[in-house]
């Protein structure tokens, strides 16, 4: 069966296309007899199958022509694929440790087929909502935060270079035109596609729409987020797209990604641990009542940034005289001008994380695509409860984010909104 034009791919088909695809028939040893396949996709946008054989497993995604979770009506482009296979060599040979390697793309058809996670991986979402603790999530994430965003970034890379590169993710520009009204617009206008746990947040959903300098605050992060080519962000760093196991983490779907500032992934990740914190106490039972699980969320977002910071300025102390065109040596030429510098720019990138966070939590309670973190808790009054400490917490550090001189302000202001 030959695969020369874009169709869907079920069981049957995709046993076809493995057999047609010798990179993938030789990762399972062309064993068709014991082989297993099983669909996965719980995402909002694309058919994931895990294939596995005695002889070797792999994952196939295949992005479809609109949004899986809503259906035909919304029309996405496939190319979204090609970005990601990009994103995820780029970011795999930059942070292999926390990348799954990509085996096979094929643009046409649309497919991934990359490393398949083995259990016990597990998507971290899941895991924060069972009260699993992960020693090594802040050191992990840090390092590929640090690493992806540094060496994608001017800090180290000419403007050519950069220009090149900025140039050909451009091209994903409807991934992130979807971002810009689910992130940036909808919650903040009557949109068919929000929601949200009426009627305890009908009032609150309400505010929002009507707080003029939340608005203007959001329009800052949107022109940020459109116009700033800082480095190559995975583009949805939130906690459904890290899959964790005590002593591994994995970063996957970069199916978003672009160039654009820092803080979106930063605060992506993050903001997405603070719906965490809130969503435990509808998580708690007379067994457990999460409150030391909720200090080791506080403390592995204190951590994660604090790591951050540690990895990233010392990546640029490390190249400080390289090739990077941000700050050139002859004139960033002393080390009290450097520090100023570079105190300077993690101050303001703080901040960027603060806002893009805040925003992807706002738009998590009172937006489209709600996060399992809540919506799992059964007892709708008691979900709102948890949804509208998080959403307080959210308007006030989007409005607030340049306030924030440290993560243990951040850190304390979390704990105060409960």
């Amino acid at each position: 069966m030959a695969f020369t034009e874009f169709r869907p791919l079920a069981e049957k088909s995709l046993i076809e296309y493995i057999k047609a695809t010798s990179v993938l028939s030789d990762k399972i040893g062309n064993n068709f007899g014991d082989l297993k396949i099983k669909e996965v996709g719980d995402g909002n946008l694309n058919f994931v199958y895990i294939v596995a054989s005695p002889s070797g497993s792999f994952v196939i995604k295949q992005a479809l022509p609109y949004i899986r979770c809503i259906g035909e009506s919304w029309p996405m482009t496939r190319e979204r694929a090609y970005f990601e296979a990009l994103a995820l060599r780029e970011h795999g040979r930059l942070c292999p440790e926390n990348v799954p390697e990509v085996y096979h793309f094929d643009r046409t058809m649309s497919v991934i087929a990359m490393r398949y996670l083995e259990p016990p991986h597990i998507i971290l979402r899941k895991g924060l909502i069972a009260g699993i603790e992960y020693p090594l999530l802040a050191e992990h994430m840090s390092d590929y935060m640090a690493k992806t965003l540094y060496y994608t970034s001017l800090l180290y890379r000419t403007t050519t270079e950069h220009k090149r590169d900025v140039a050909e993710f451009c091209g994903n520009v409807e991934l992130s035109r979807l971002t810009e009204q689910v992130v940036f617009s909808d919650p903040y206008k009557i949109s068919q596609y929000n929601r949200w746990t009426s009627p305890y947040l009908d009032r609150d959903a309400e505010a929002v729409r009507e707080d003029n300098i939340l608005k203007l605050e959001v329009a800052e992060l949107k022109s940020m987020f459109c116009e700033r080519a800082q480095a190559l962000v995975h583009g949805d760093l939130h906690t459904g797209s890290v899959m964790v196991t005590h002593d591994s983490t994995q970063v996957i779907d970069p199916e978003f990604a672009f160039y654009g500032p820092m803080g979106f992934d930063i605060g992506a990740f993050i903001g997405n641990l603070i719906l965490a914190f809130y969503a435990q106490d509808g998580h708690a039972d007379q067994m457990n009542d999460r409150k030391r699980y909720k200090e080791w969320i506080l403390r592995t977002i204190r951590e994660t940034w604090s790591l951050f910071y540690k990895k990233f300025t010392a990546l640029w102390d490390e190249h400080k005289d390289g090739s990077g065109e941000a700050y050139i040596p002859e004139i960033y030429n002393n080390p009290e001008l450097q520090l100023l510098v570079q105190r300077k720019y993690m101050q303001d990138l703080l901040h960027d994380t603060l806002g893009f966070g805040a925003a992807k939590m706002i738009r998590r309670i009172v937006g489209v695509a709600h996060v399992e973190d809540f919506e799992s808790i059964t007892d709708a009054s008691k979900r709102a409860k948890c949804e509208q400490q998080a959403l307080n917490l959210a308007k006030m550090l989007l409005k607030e984010r340049k306030k924030f001189q440290s993560i243990d302000e951040v850190v304390l202001a979390i704990q105060q909104v409960q």
